[in-house]
């Protein structure tokens, strides 16, 4: 069954290219099956198409013999187009029809002109014979239409009328006289725009293809219709300027007032008509955009090369170089050369604040250069040196006016933050320190501290945070090695002892005090200032130049810790009468050995080489002879001087320093030394009863009385004693002296003596003289209280001390917390005979601390302890506290002078302490075996006066060496003046005859 048309709607576009494709197809098979059902002939040149035939008339398309295309009558009165076909022509005139008519015959027979359906072909023959043959057509007395359409089978008219109706009325509507295609481009800026397509009609489609730009789904040619359709530029990379170009061809087949003209020879020339084909039927257009001028926008990135940057180096930053619009241009094969400016600002002490740009008066370090030739990567050249400490950041600019002719190709100018952290370095400052030691001179046991000034010695004292980055200073407070002071130097001395190590966190510049070492027994110590990186907190190490040391034995930065001297006498006669004379014995001790040679340096004073000993008396009662006693109103009898340096002085022994007292009363000899920058100013004291006489009235006898004199000072456990100097004329026969100690009592109590915890044995008091009580020790700290008794052969008491008298109380002390060590060598052997060192500890002292002895000749004036000088090392000694421990006895195979220094280490080898090479009381001379001096007589009885006899001190001496804690006076103080070249002086050989008669004495 043949088929009819749907009408399009009057508003509608003509039916889509997918849909005529698709009717088409159905028009062929259509075709196909009407040539089974009806018959129809093959076809052939000029010969009918698809249509009907009734009573020999023919309805519908012809075949031409030319192009296989089907044609279509156009002449009512003109006989069958049979025979050779020619054309066809292209004519857009035909007889009298208008361009409108030519239009709408175009269109119908492009849409329908070629169905294969007869009802089809039926009313496109119908609709041409109505306008090119309009007046045959309707000629017949009634519709052309009814009056036509009889040739068609009954059954199929109504649906060929139908079909007529709707070609008729959509070529009414959709038909075309003149179609047209325009484009136009327009750009908003370089690269985004605009095609804009214009057709008439508005339906049409066709392939746009687009040079330098692509659409917004990124073709560069698709299939667009009417209307703006956006584009984006693609110029090639690097080309200062491009065009874009756009181009479109549409398939315009049916519209336009045209046909194609086939013509038949014949009698009537009948004339075929069919819609334009071919090339003829398409539309095609293009533009171009005007020229469109290029530019680029560098930036830039940076990372220093190195976060930390040491004064004097270069900074050096890596530049990444990058295009934030489009890409970099070329002219003539070459990229434009763009110049980069880089500002380093800096020193600021901490990270400045990120910002847009620097503050308002940044200092600048200085600025490079460097030429861009694309995207990539740069370094700077390295020409700015590290001048001093601070951070330093880099701001990067690319200034485009200053490019000339190239500078309408970039963008704009640029420039990058200022204070970026990975365009920030840092040069590292170098804290020192200048100090001063707080005490110029001390004495033992002080606490020495330092004052350090702290700066930056290369520029600013960095910040974080804004806080001033802390710098750890550590300050060793070390030993000089010897008795003299240092000598200024780089290097640490490698025999100073390190006493310990403080250390000041300096928040930043200023002065700050150090925490307090313990002065040692005695000589120089120096001080030396330090910064460890290692000793920084690992943050802060990076911020930090270099360690740093200053120097060794600056003088401003040392403490003299004057020697203690030490003085035990003894004078010779106790009653002396008016005229006589009195004669004194002083042991000095604690004197450095080279004591009055220093003359100074500048910086320290020259020894003080001068005792001053001034007896003063008469005073009318002994008891005025106290520690309180005003020197400077008190009356002079004599004043004498030796020199300041240990030995064993007598006075009194010539006629130039004679003591003759002339006046009745008690006597007191004092023994002064101002002091100087190496020893400790001294004064013996008045109450000294070693020290004292007694001048009594003509005729007179001296009562029995007792004076005593405590150990004033102990640690605990530490050995004290009691003194007794016993007088008078008349002792009873068969007396004895007990001495009670009591306590220890806090001292705030008061002085308690109720129950005694030592008691001596009884003491025989045969003659006047000086009685000791025997050693004790407690193990708690406070006053320990003395009383002494002398008791007739009845014990009945004869004299008796008070409870908390003067002089006789013993302050018992804890044992320090440091380890202290003092120490004693025997101070003059004969050759061939022992010696020995003697080391008192005292304060704490560690399990497994050990103690050992060195001695070293010395071969010049100079104390040196070196390996080379090391002539013994005694046995390792294990100390097991506090107590006195003795070296190896060792004999010295050569006169001459020998410093002993004592070493206590820890378990683990530390060194705890170690002597000082030369220092007092380590001093051992090996003189030659002196001339055995003749044996004096016997002393005889008590003398009264001073030029003759004189008693005997046999008990009196003996008790004397237990009186001052074991410290024998006879023969172990021996003078030692001229100890460098091992001489001994004549008043020292005198005192050996008297120390002789005292042995005479003892034997007898």
């Amino acid at each position: 069954m043949s088929g009819s048309l749907t009408p399009s709607p009057v508003t509608g576009s003509p039916p889509p290219a997918r849909l005529r494709r698709w009717l088409s197809a159905l028009i062929a098979l259509l075709v196909i099956a009407g040539s089974f059902a009806l018959g129809t002939q093959p076809a052939h040149a000029g010969s009918e198409g698809v249509g009907y035939w009734s009573g020999g008339a023919f309805l519908g398309a012809y075949n031409t013999d030319v192009d296989g295309r089907q044609a279509y009558c156009a002449d009512l009165d003109a006989a069958a187009p049979y025979g050779s076909t020619s054309g066809p022509e292209r004519i857009t005139s035909l007889d009298s029809l208008s361009r409108q008519q030519l239009a709408e015959l175009n269109y119908v027979l492009d849409r329908w002109g070629q169905s294969g359906d007869p009802n089809i072909t039926a009313a496109v023959a119908l609709h041409v014979w109505s306008v090119t043959s309009a007046g045959t057509y309707n000629s017949h007395g009634m519709s052309g239409d009814d009056y036509y359409v009889a040739r068609a089978p009954a059954s199929e008219r109504g649906t060929i009328l139908a079909n007529l109706a709707t070609i008729r009325q959509e070529a009414a509507i959709y038909a075309v006289t003149d179609p047209s295609l325009s484009l136009s481009l327009d750009m908003a800026d370089q690269y985004a725009g605009t095609l804009t397509v214009a057709t008439h009609p508005a339906g049409l489609t066709g392939t746009a293809t687009l040079s330098d730009a692509v659409f917004a789904d990124g073709s560069s040619s698709r299939t667009i219709g009417a209307g703006a359709h956006p584009i984006t530029g693609t110029p090639a990379d690097g080309v200062p300027s491009y065009q874009i170009g756009a181009s479109m061809s549409i398939d315009a087949a049916g519209y336009g007032a045209a046909l194609d003209l086939y013509v038949t020879p014949g009698g009537g020339k009948q004339r075929l008509i069919a819609a334009v084909s071919g090339s003829s039927t398409g539309l095609s257009a293009s533009a171009e955009s005007p020229v469109i001028e290029l530019d680029f926008q560098p930036e830039i990135t940076t990372q220093v090369a190195s976060r930390f940057v040491a004064e004097g180096d270069a900074f050096v930053d890596g530049l990444t170089v990058s295009v934030s619009k489009r890409t970099w241009i070329h002219l003539d094969g070459a990229p434009v050369e763009v110049t980069a400016t880089g500002t380093l600002y800096g020193p600021f002490d901490e990270h400045p604040a990120e910002a847009d740009t620097p503050p308002a008066g940044a200092p600048i370090a200085g600025s490079e250069t460097v030429t861009l030739t694309g995207a990539g990567s740069y370094t700077s050249s390295g020409s700015i040196i590290a001048p001093e400490s601070g951070f330093y950041t880099w701001v990067w600019a690319i200034d485009k006016d200053a490019h000339g002719d190239h500078a309408k190709y970039l963008t704009d100018s640029f420039t990058d933050r200022f204070g970026q952290v990975t365009e920030t370095s840092v040069v590292p400052f170098q804290p020192v320190a200048v100090s001063e030691a707080d005490q110029r001179l001390a004495v033992p046991g002080d606490a020495l501290t330092d004052t350090i000034t702290v700066s930056s010695s290369n520029g600013a004292w960095l910040k974080k945070d804004g806080a001033p980055i802390p710098v750890v200073f550590e300050g060793t407070a070390y030993q000089v090695p010897g008795t003299l002071p240092p000598t200024q130097n780089a290097e640490i001395d490698a025999a100073a002892v390190p006493l310990g190590t403080v250390t000041v966190t300096a928040d930043g510049p200023g002065v700050y005090t150090s925490p307090s070492v313990v002065a040692p027994s005695g000589g120089f110590v120096t001080w030396v200032w330090e910064v460890k990186k290692s000793s920084q907190p690992e943050w802060v190490r990076d911020y930090l130049a270099s360690d740093w040391q200053d120097g060794y034995g600056i003088a401003v930065e040392t403490t003299s810790v004057r020697w203690p001297i030490t003085m035990t006498s003894l004078m010779r006669e106790y009653n002396v009468h008016p005229g006589g004379r009195a004669f004194d014995v002083v042991t000095v001790s604690g004197f450095p050995a080279n004591h009055g040679d220093f003359a100074g340096d500048g910086y320290w004073g020259a020894d003080v080489d001068e005792l001053r000993h001034t007896v003063y008396g008469p005073f009318a009662t002994d008891t005025m002879l106290t520690d309180d006693l005003d020197l400077t109103t008190a009356p002079v009898l004599a004043e004498l001087t030796t020199p300041a340096r240990n030995g064993v002085y007598k006075l009194g022994y010539t006629d130039e320093d004679q003591i003759v007292p002339t006046e009745p009363g008690f006597y007191v000899l004092v023994t002064r030394f101002a002091g100087d920058d190496r020893v400790q100013p001294y004064q013996s004291s008045p109450a000294d009863v070693l020290e004292r006489f007694y001048v009594p009235p003509t005729g007179t006898e001296v009562p029995v009385s007792v004076i005593t004199q405590a150990t004033p000072e102990a640690f605990v456990g530490e050995p004290f004693s009691d003194t007794a100097l016993v007088q008078g004329t008349k002792i009873p026969v068969g007396a004895y002296l007990v001495f009670r100690a009591y306590g220890p009592h806090p001292a705030d109590a008061g002085a308690v003596c109720e129950v005694p915890f030592y008691e001596s044995d009884e003491i025989p008091v045969t003659q006047a003289g000086i009685y000791g009580s025997g050693t004790t020790s407690v193990d708690a700290a406070g006053n320990v209280y003395w009383i002494e008794t002398l008791y007739d052969s009845d014990g009945e008491i004869v004299a008796a001390g008070e409870c908390g008298a003067p002089g006789e109380t013993t302050v018992v002390k804890e044992q320090p917390e440091e380890l202290i060590v003092k120490t004693n060598a025997v101070p003059t052997v004969t050759l061939g005979d022992p010696a020995h060192d003697v080391a008192t500890v005292t304060g704490t002292v560690p399990d497994g601390a050990r103690l050992m002895f060195e001695a070293y000749r010395q071969d010049g004036d100079t104390a040196t302890c070196t390996p080379e000088e090391l002539v013994f090392t005694s046995t390792v000694i294990e100390l097991d506290g506090p107590g006195e421990y003795r070296s190896d006895e060792v004999i010295f195979d050569r006169t001459g002078v020998y410093y002993w220094v004592e070493t206590v280490t820890n378990a683990d080898g530390t060194i705890l302490h170690r002597g000082i090479c030369g220092a007092p009381d380590e001093t051992t001379t090996v003189a030659e075996s002196p001339d055995e001096p003749g044996k004096p007589g016997t002393p005889g009885e008590l003398a009264h006066t001073g030029g003759g006899d004189w008693w005997p001190l046999g008990l009196a001496g003996g008790l004397i060496a237990a009186a001052t804690g074991g410290v024998l006076l006879f023969g172990r103080r021996l003078a030692i003046a001229r100890e460098r070249n091992g001489q001994v002086r004549e008043e020292d050989m005198g005192f050996e005859e008297f120390k002789a008669q005292f042995e005479g004495a003892k034997e007898d």
